[in-house]
């Protein structure tokens, strides 16, 4: 038996990974699908007062109080900045970290650091435009989800608390380089904002070339939701590092 923790991306919830989880369970496993505060059914928290750090600390805690080690941790998305942060903090208790289409920074930036400016500019002035400071959700389509599976994420779909933003995150490479990783690269359709981290995963010198010894990439042919869209296939490749 593994033990499985899922982290959500922005806009998302612990329920964007309810097939995943569900397929998990039936196969014996330990499964948490963590909410970030502010979000899901958790958005009736959401306020300015929600940084990156209120975020780790969610997945800290979740692993910390429930006791769990050898820690299969699946993050997507914005939530690359938070696995990231928990390999470096609590790498002890990680077997495998993997980066589900997921922002992958270097030591001192931000989730914002990799996007464009005026992808920057438009979110922070959307934000600004708001009561607690949060962006509101896109499109599903632009995650490649159609019809039901777009619908449904639509509905579900919440403003992502907008301090987590520019939040600059500190780490020690050598330490998240010790856990083995995977990044899953989705590439159809794939979503401009992760491009840069795409290629990252592909230089052997990133992370002056800490991140190529103990790392693998895995490429999905889906959009940047493969837990809602191939959950079939995601599972396979979290079964395979659990392995």
């Amino acid at each position: 038996m593994a033990n499985f923790v899922l982290v959500h991306g922005a806009w998302l919830g612990g329920w964007c990974w309810q097939r995943v989880t569900l397929a998990l369970q039936q196969q014996g496993h330990r499964v948490h699908a963590v909410t970030l505060t502010g979000l899901g059914e958790r958005a009736h928290l959401l306020s300015p007062a929600i940084t990156l750090d209120t975020h780790i600390d969610d997945v800290i805690s979740a692993i910390e109080v429930e006791e769990l080690s050898e820690v299969m941790l699946a993050v997507h998305s914005y939530a690359g900045m938070i696995g990231t942060a928990v390999a470096d903090r609590l790498g002890k208790h990680l077997k495998h970290l993997v980066y589900v289409d997921a922002v992958l920074p270097r030591p001192g930036e931000s989730w914002s650091s990799t996007q464009s400016a005026a992808t920057q500019q438009e979110r922070l002035t959307a934000a600004q435009a708001t009561t607690r400071f949060s962006f509101p959700p896109p499109d599903p389509a632009v995650f490649g989800l159609k019809e039901a599976d777009h619908a449904w994420a639509k509905r579900r779909q919440t403003p992502h608390p907008g301090n987590t933003y520019q939040a600059p995150l500190a780490f020690d490479v050598q330490r998240v380089a010790s856990v083995p990783r995977t990044y899953v690269s989705c590439t159809e359709p794939a979503l401009a904002t992760i491009a840069p981290s795409r290629l990252r995963v592909q230089d052997p010198q990133f992370w002056d070339g800490a991140w190529s010894p103990q790392a693998r990439v895995v490429e999905l042919k889906t959009g940047h939701a493969p837990m809602i869209s191939e959950p079939a296939a995601l599972v396979k490749i979290l079964l395979g590092c659990a392995a």
